[in-house]
């Protein structure tokens, strides 16, 4: 299996287990189990396979279309999706910093610009100081450097 087929898998069964924890759970709760809703849980899988594409194969445009779906169904509310660092570490985080970036800043500490990179507060440090990573007038690092980053790496392990 190859490391896209791999990403691609691993995204899927991600998105799944936020359909059930989000979604189908609390359905169950308050509806009670059925067939209905095991058609409902057949149908996300097939779906879960879709986005993935979405969010990995298709363009940016795409990507960030699908992924502005998800949150705002999957993370309903009131106030800005600013996730914690720990979310960034997920499959679909990682897909979201790469394709979109954070989509409601411009600017991320330096905790979260190390979640999107996976690498310590440290390592963003020393990309800083190496003129690797932009920070940004009002503090943190900017999110562009960041995707740049990111492009870049997944550029090169693409070349190999």
């Amino acid at each position: 299996m190859s490391a896209a087929d791999r990403e691609h898998r691993d995204l899927a069964e991600h998105l799944l287990q936020l359909l059930e924890r989000r979604l189908f759970d609390p359905l169950e709760i308050l509806l009670g189990s059925g067939p209905q809703l095991e058609v409902l849980r057949d149908r996300a899988v097939a779906q879960a396979a879709e986005w993935a594409s979405d969010l990995l194969d298709d363009t940016e445009r795409q990507a960030a279309h699908t992924l502005a779906r998800l949150v705002s169904t999957l993370w309903p509310g009131e106030e800005v999706f600013d996730p914690p660092a720990s979310w960034w570490r997920t499959p679909l985080g990682q897909v979201a910093a790469r394709r979109v970036g954070h989509p409601t800043a411009a600017a991320v500490t330096y905790a979260v610009a190390g979640a999107m990179l996976g690498v310590t507060r440290q390592g963003v440090h020393d990309l800083l100081t190496r003129g690797r990573l932009d920070r940004h007038p009002d503090g943190g690092v900017t999110v562009a450097s960041v995707r740049e980053r990111l492009r870049l790496r997944e550029a090169a392990y693409h070349r190999w």
